[in-house]
């Protein structure tokens, strides 16, 4: 695979299967990650290819992550056919999983996702990012939260399981409080069985740090973010759920299954309020995918 390669932290053991380059979208207003990246698709015979590869290399594989971008954009019956390539190559293969986005789903008929579903695909990456409209407008994703939640309940009701990425601070600062409260909401509706929790970060090269250097666009402060975060995990109301947040750009970093852990890192949230008591009301420095360079001490 060529450049950076994009992976969700838990997928860290799978096979990474390289079958487009770039995002189909590309046009989220805080994303950089493929801005000089054209989109493309690799041909039959070089992913062929790179299973073969793949199969004499590590023949004992049970996981496979489609990489970069969006593979989930791909026709259906193109996935499909890569399906039984891998499978006719890993006898041990159960899941192949990737990012997907809300528009790659709606392309799908109801039937081409229960005959993927069937295939082995499962437990697909969504940036759902929020529940709220005037957020998804504001990071250009191309959908509204209701459409989001019509998709994710398609794939459900076709088998599927699959991890939700949430934004805490993509409303900004007025609307910290409705980020929270509706991307809750739609959780607690579409029932993921993973929840991944990042903070937003623009860097130079996108058009919300043009926004944010206009004064346009005012961003969280470790209070609001927060704030966010406290009344997500209070407002949650999952069956059983993983929630991951600990991506470097968050302020307080925290781990659980929920209902189970929610207590605990909720304490966790607290705690890390009441170390940055002084400093609520100030903006996160950012260095390298967001990090948090001036919170909580080492």
């Amino acid at each position: 695979m060529d450049g950076i390669v994009y992976r969700p932290p838990f997928e860290a053991q799978s096979l990474l299967l390289e079958v487009t380059k770039g995002c189909s979208h590309n046009g989220c207003s805080f994303c950089t990650m493929y801005r000089d990246v054209p989109f493309s698709v690799r041909s039959p015979e070089q992913i062929g290819a790179e299973i073969d590869e793949a199969a004499r290399l590590r023949p004992d594989t049970t996981r496979v992550f489609l990489e970069n971008g969006d593979p989930f954009v791909l026709p259906a019956e193109r996935l499909l056919r890569i399906a039984d390539r891998i499978h006719s190559r890993f006898s041990s293969v159960e899941t192949i999983s990737m990012y997907a986005s809300i528009p790659n789903i709606r392309t799908k008929t109801d039937e081409e996702l229960r005959l993927l579903r069937q295939a082995g695909f499962n437990e697909l990456n969504i940036g759902v990012e929020s529940g709220l409209d005037a957020a998804l407008v504001r990071m250009n994703k191309g959908y509204t939260a209701r459409e989001a939640e019509k998709q994710c309940m398609r794939l459900k009701e076709a088998g599927f399981d699959y991890g939700a990425n949430i934004i805490l601070g993509c409303a900004g600062a007025a609307r910290c409080r409705e980020n929270a409260e509706t991307s809750a909401d739609l959780l607690n509706t579409i029932q993921p069985y993973l929840i991944f929790l990042g903070t937003l970060h623009a860097e130079p090269g996108c058009s919300l740090h043009e926004d944010i250097d206009q004064g346009s666009f005012r961003e969280c402060s470790f209070g609001q973010l927060l704030l966010e975060q406290e009344i997500l995990l209070t407002r949650l109301n999952q069956e059983s759920a993983l929630l991951i947040c600990t991506h470097p750009s968050n302020v307080a970093l925290t781990e659980g299954i929920l209902p189970r852990d929610r207590e605990a890192m909720l304490e966790e949230v607290r705690s890390a309020r009441e170390i940055l008591s002084d400093r609520l009301t100030e903006i996160p420095l950012r260095g390298p995918e967001g990090m948090v360079l001036n919170g909580l001490p080492v």
